[in-house]
């Protein structure tokens, strides 16, 4: 199994995780489908977001695989005005991820992260390797050591 980045730099941190590969589906690459074909729970399942807000520039959000952000919350967290996800054209060039495959671990830049609350009730979570096909399993707390996340209530209520 090839190292990703992102698993890289958890090797350099000597934080502990286990690599877990799925079949990708190209038309459908939704966190619910890979949690469905991974054969992983949905609340275990976590995307990485990219945001851009007035104020700060670009920003992280992790949130379970499952729910939608919540943009006002975002905006209060980052401590911006007006916060909107950026184009997925944009995504590569920013982050050096495609749409499917973007970690919150080995970005171009080091972005601020936020990871919603909700990762803290399970004992692991799953994460984006870095590309489509391979998830990261690791403790949320050893996500928020890695990532200098800031632990925080971004998506919306039901």
């Amino acid at each position: 199994m090839k190292k990703t980045n992102a698993a890289r730099i958890l090797d350099r941190l000597k934080i502990s995780y286990e690599l877990i590969e799925y079949e990708v589906d190209e038309s459908d690459l939704s966190a619910v489908h890979l949690a469905a074909t991974a054969g992983v729970p949905i609340e275990k399942v976590f995307k990485t977001l990219v945001l851009e807000g007035d104020k700060n520039g670009n920003f992280v959000c992790i949130i379970p695989g499952g729910e939608e952000i919540d943009l006002k919350k975002a905006a209060v967290a980052s401590a911006n005005k007006k916060v909107a996800l950026i184009h997925m054209k944009d995504l590569e060039p920013l982050t050096g991820y495609i749409r499917g495959g973007c970690s919150p671990l080995g970005m171009k830049k080091n972005f601020p992260v936020y990871i919603d609350e909700a990762a803290f009730n399970q004992n692991f979570i799953y994460i984006s390797a870095g590309i489509r096909g391979m998830q990261i399993k690791l403790s949320p707390a050893d996500l928020m050591m890695a990532c200098k996340a800031n632990k925080t209530k971004i998506t919306q209520e039901d």
